[in-house]
């Protein structure tokens, strides 16, 4: 006999026991040591068309072109709903237009048409989204990137405080800035020489707005095999957008790997580069 499930909860606590009930392997994953309060975290991120709706009319659209690089900038978060349907992209240029002139929404719609973008690549090239478009950029062949991510990113125990914290927010939250997804992807390619597929597939995993177009295509133009040359940080970089976003641990003896100018992280990540290239 099927069973029948609720669809209305007094509270969101009964709604999360009502979702471990039927899925008690989302607090049994391998991605957090199980004495990580994180391991059973559930994210901020509130579901629902009330809550898409209440998000865009408090989405200030205005400070996003000047504002949207930074980690504390006005980004829309809107994203987890798009991804799931509960928003369309049509629904969110119609949003940016009744707010500001065509000219004054560029920045934003010029996101939606990167989105749009990769899912025509997607569609025809569906084993873009898995292979490599092109060779790696950075000296090394596909041989040398690992195929397993290392245990202390795992357990976001790495020796950068910065990446940890990204880790972390993306276990507890299920959402990062996109500019922090480039910093980790970039972190785990190019300094632990992670394949980009198997930083692709774990961001996956945990993102609620996990879209395999966008964020594969994404970790290919990061890792140089989908762009001209691999997109590496530095500190300094961070730093620079980090804003007022005071909770992260930018200082340099917590974060030594990632605390170089951009020319010596170009020789201690790339050595086999030759000048020229």
């Amino acid at each position: 006999m099927r069973q029948v499930l609720p669809t209305q909860f007094a509270s969101r606590s009964d709604l999360v026991a009502q979702v471990v009930a039927i899925s008690p392997d989302l607090l049994s994953t391998d991605a957090m040591p199980a004495n990580k309060p994180t391991d059973r975290a559930v994210s901020d991120i509130l579901g629902g068309a009330d809550e898409a709706e209440l998000a865009l009319q408090l989405w200030s659209v205005r400070d996003y072109g000047q504002t949207r690089n930074h980690l504390d900038g006005a980004v829309s978060g809107l994203s987890p709903y798009l991804r799931h349907g509960v928003l369309t992209p049509h629904q969110l240029q119609q949003a940016c237009l009744a707010k500001l002139s065509l000219d004054e929404s560029q920045k934003f719609l010029q996101q939606l048409s990167w989105r749009d973008y990769y899912h025509h690549i997607a569609q025809q090239y569906p084993e873009w989204l898995w292979q490599d478009v092109e060779s790696y950029k950075t000296g090394f062949s596909v041989v040398d990137y690992a195929e397993d991510l290392p245990a202390d990113v795992l357990a976001a125990q790495t020796p950068e405080a910065f990446i940890n914290q990204l880790i972390e927010q993306l276990y507890t939250q299920g959402y990062l800035h996109n500019h922090a997804r480039l910093y980790l992807a970039s972190y785990l390619v190019h300094w632990r020489r992670v394949k980009w597929q198997v930083g692709a597939r774990w961001m996956l995993r945990h993102l609620l707005d996990g879209d395999t177009a966008s964020n594969n295509l994404s970790w290919q133009w990061v890792a140089s095999t989908f762009s001209a040359k691999p997109y590496i940080f530095n500190l300094d970089n961070v730093v620079k957008f980090a804003g007022a976003v005071t909770t992260f641990d930018l200082t340099p003896a917590n974060n030594p790997a990632l605390d170089a100018s951009y020319e010596t992280l170009q020789l201690r990540l790339f050595p086999n580069l030759t000048a020229g290239e």
